[in-house]
């Protein structure tokens, strides 16, 4: 391997999927204050090819992010290169990230000046469903309304409330899960399951009218918080349709964290990935998110077909 790259996952950009990379360079030609890392982007659109060997074991910093505006923020490299101790970051790291304020400031008030810049601006409340029916309460803010959305990799989203800001919205986002019991976060590698069985689409329509249901009764209701309104719109991230069309599909066969791989993709939802194995008529579902924080080299490598695929015939 000639280059070692820092993988931060697949991060949507104009409504298209990159798999960003930050590449690692050598201590004797990183410029001054770049900590030796050179940004990059691999475009995950149908037909590339991802081949890579993980190159190092464990996770490694991706530093931290400075948010100066509604719309501009910056993300510092980890100065050392250290790794992961706390998610995607050293300790250092995680004491200067900005964004370690945001879930907290609707509480405590305390946040950077850049960052309450950001939070000062409209959000929306939204309830998204996933291919097994599994449903989380979030938020976006005006600027990324869809862009949220389309990142988290839900099949079905309904807009239940928008927010003068993002204090307001938090509450009403803690308001929703301690009343309703929507959970915010659904993990990716649940995600990228789902796809490998979901629910009829009928279904699926239900669980999220019901749940976006109950949170618009919750609110309209009446709770203590002034600065918002209910309001009934809905949205289906654009490649849904397609990866559900899709039918028999399988997990990834291979832990992506460890060892040589090498696939080509098919469709990208949020952070899962149909991808195709060479010598298999199989679909797979890969979860491109375990490859955040992960050192990657890049080569001539292809993962091998799976015993599930002799088992068909």
């Amino acid at each position: 391997m000639e280059q070692t790259y820092l993988c931060s996952g697949v991060d949507w950009r104009a409504d298209a999927p990159v798999l960003s990379l930050h590449q690692i360079l050598p201590a004797r030609t990183a410029p001054t204050g770049a900590a030796g890392q050179t940004a990059a982007g691999l475009p995950l659109v149908p037909g590339t090819r991802l081949a890579f060997e993980v190159a190092a074991e464990g996770r490694f910093c991706l530093g931290f992010h400075r948010v100066h505006d509604r719309d501009e923020r910056t993300q510092v490299p980890c100065e050392d290169q250290l790794p992961a101790e706390r998610g995607y970051q050293c300790g250092r790291c995680f004491a200067q990230d900005d964004l370690r304020f945001m879930h907290d400031f609707h509480r405590s008030g305390i946040a950077p000046a850049g960052l309450k810049r950001y939070l000062d601006q409209p959000h929306w409340l939204y309830v998204a469903t996933f291919a097994d029916g599994a449903s989380k309460v979030g938020t976006a803010s005006h600027l990324r309304k869809q862009a949220r959305l389309v990142e988290q990799g839900a099949v079905l989203a309904q807009y239940v409330a928008y927010a003068r800001d993002g204090r307001v919205v938090r509450i009403l986002e803690d308001e929703v899960t301690r009343s309703v019991g929507l959970q915010q976060a659904v993990r990716s590698g649940a995600k990228a399951a789902a796809l490998c069985a979901p629910l009829p689409a009928a279904q699926l329509q239900d669980i999220n009218d019901g749940f976006a249901l109950a949170a618009r009764g919750l609110l309209a209701g009446g709770i203590d918080v002034d600065g918002f309104e209910v309001v009934r719109e809905e949205f289906v991230p654009p490649v849904a349709d397609v990866v559900l069309g899709h039918s028999g599909l399988q997990p990834y066969p291979e832990p992506l964290g460890t060892g040589r791989h090498g696939f080509t993709i098919r469709d990208v939802l949020g952070p899962s990935a149909l991808v195709s194995i060479d010598g298999s008529a199989l679909v797979f579902v890969a979860d491109l998110a375990q490859l955040k924080g992960r050192r990657l080299g890049f080569g001539d490598f292809a993962t091998g077909v799976p015993a599930v695929q002799e088992s068909l015939f």
